[in-house]
């Protein structure tokens, strides 16, 4: 199973679908909200939501979607990074509610070879995240410094430090 791409194999224009989708459930978002104390009743209070705001209900908090949809990316797109260098720009397109299930998908824009190092280069993608109806939801554009293939094959391979299985020696039976 692939995980991540070495320099090589991005291709500019190619389009990674990512899989699968994460349906964004109120519990989720209140626990992103609490663990990074953005503690705004947009997010966690139903009545202010409901009464106060264009929305009518609760909205999801847009790290929390940001988030999601960066690490369906990892697989198709970092998950060689040696670095991730910049976020160029983030946009929330449309608001994403409880219940909505997020899918995501990134383009290759460019894609240039280092100039100080040649076992790796900087692939410039945009990451699109889209709701259940294909509404639009969030965009963001990075940068993200990956190995070539001979950089993996230096470093021991696909998956280097992994151990081998090892099964213990079957004892004796006393008798």
């Amino acid at each position: 199973m692939r995980f991540g791409r070495t320099f090589e194999e991005f291709e500019v224009g190619a389009v990674y679908k990512h899989w699968p989708g994460k349906t964004v459930t109120e519990y989720d978002d209140h626990l992103f909200c609490l663990l990074t104390m953005n503690h705004h009743p947009l997010h966690l209070d139903a009545n202010y939501a409901g009464k106060t705001t264009d929305f009518g209900r609760n909205v999801v908090v847009g790290n929390y979607v940001y988030s999601l949809l960066l690490g369906m990316s990892v697989p198709d797109v970092s998950g060689k990074a040696i670095a991730n260098l910049e976020v160029e720009s983030l946009r929330h397109v449309a608001p994403t509610f409880h219940g909505d299930t997020l899918y995501g998908e990134t383009t290759v824009l460019d894609k240039t070879a280092s100039k100080s190092r040649s076992d790796r280069g900087i692939v410039y993608v945009e990451t699109r995240g889209y709701t259940q109806d294909g509404t639009v939801v969030c965009v963001f554009r990075r940068k993200v410094m990956v190995p070539t293939e001979t950089y993996v094959k230096e470093r021991g391979g696909e998956q280097p430090g992994r151990p081998e299985p090892k099964y213990p020696e079957p004892k004796q039976r006393e008798k």
